[in-house]
């Protein structure tokens, strides 16, 4: 007799491979309209499901956590972080939480990339130029960017992406420092050629690029505080493609506002998905530059992710430690 599939429930909408996969392999329930769950179809989901597989915008908090079935074993996260779940509640519940690591690098470093250069040249203020007309022809005084080349990158969390945003950085001539919780290996520090600064305080006193890429935690909310951000230079300019909730977005809006920043490049926001009026305010004026979180926004980093969410599964139903598990005392 063929062993009962487990009941797996997807709250969104995945790629079409992943969830031909995951109905090949289980008894997948997915979302084929891609509209977000409610928070009561979230508790329904977790108290009949085996595994849950919920993306980053899902909160899974205690109260959710403790409407769970005795069946839920598995909240297999599509997403790198883990801060929409709380994984201590999870744990003692006996509920196991996995996410999907190391597979969007390389976009998202891409991405920061991407923004630091969109900020500096004012990349997003010059192509809406000529659709609207404004055009009237080359001026050598006219939409004037910074250079980046010789400027300091300060990285606020050397993990995975830090480390392919600095790799790329150094490509464009900047000088690379960084904050973490510890030293990089020394080899990489030295490929790299890496200062590190064990005082978040005076590295950000001495950057013109500081790039956010540490995971959101306790220990992070707000790191980028309204006290640090005054150590800041009025030219120096601030990427966030990790989580809106590590910068203090109110303010670092009023700095803007004041010009006592040079600029921002914005992919996350702390109150997602709402955007604060003058934040949009300050894109029109093009004082800062937003993206709709799509800093891992790529086909292939998107199926990765559900090749991944698909292991992990398929690892702890056939009884094994899955290879992405997320424990408390990791976070």
């Amino acid at each position: 007799m063929a062993r009962k599939k487990p009941l797996v429930i997807v709250t969104r909408k995945l790629p079409d491979v992943v969830e031909t996969r995951m109905c090949e392999l289980f008894d997948a329930r997915l979302n084929l309209d891609d509209k977000p769950m409610s928070r009561s179809e979230l508790a329904a989901a977790l108290a009949t499901a085996d595994v849950l597989v919920p993306t980053v915008t899902d909160r899974i908090d205690v109260e959710l956590i403790g409407l769970a079935g005795e069946q839920m074993k598995l909240i297999a996260n599509f997403g790198n972080g883990v801060d929409n779940i709380d994984v201590a509640a999870a744990a003692d519940r006996g509920i196991t939480i996995t996410n999907t690591p190391g597979v969007l690098t390389e976009d998202t470093a891409d991405m920061t990339m991407a923004l630091i250069l969109a900020v500096a040249r004012r990349i997003v203020e010059g192509a809406k130029l000529i659709p609207s007309g404004e055009w009237i022809g080359w001026s050598p005084t006219w939409m004037l960017g910074r250079r980046i080349t010789g400027k300091r990158l300060g990285i606020v969390g050397m993990g995975r992406i830090g480390q392919a945003l600095a790799r790329r950085a150094k490509a464009f001539g900047l000088q690379i420092h960084y904050h973490n919780r510890r030293h990089v290996a020394s080899a990489i520090e030295e490929a790299l050629e890496a200062t590190y600064w064990e005082s978040l305080d005076q590295m950000l006193a001495r950057m013109d690029i500081v790039s956010v890429n540490c995971p959101h935690t306790p220990a992070t909310y707000h790191l980028l505080s309204a006290r640090r951000l005054k150590y800041l230079h009025p030219h120096a300019i601030v990427v966030n493609t990790a989580r809106g909730e590590i910068i203090d977005e109110a303010a670092l809006t009023k700095m803007l506002e004041t010009g006592e920043l040079g600029g921002a490049g914005l992919d996350v926001f702390e109150h997602e998905p709402a955007v604060s009026k003058k934040l949009i305010r300050l894109a029109e004026a093009g004082k800062v530059t937003l993206l709709p979180h799509m800093g891992s926004a790529t086909t292939e980093g998107r199926i990765d992710m559900g090749e991944k969410v698909i292991v992990n599964v398929k690892m702890f139903m056939d009884g094994h430690r899955p290879p992405d598990r997320v424990l408390p005392s990791m976070l």
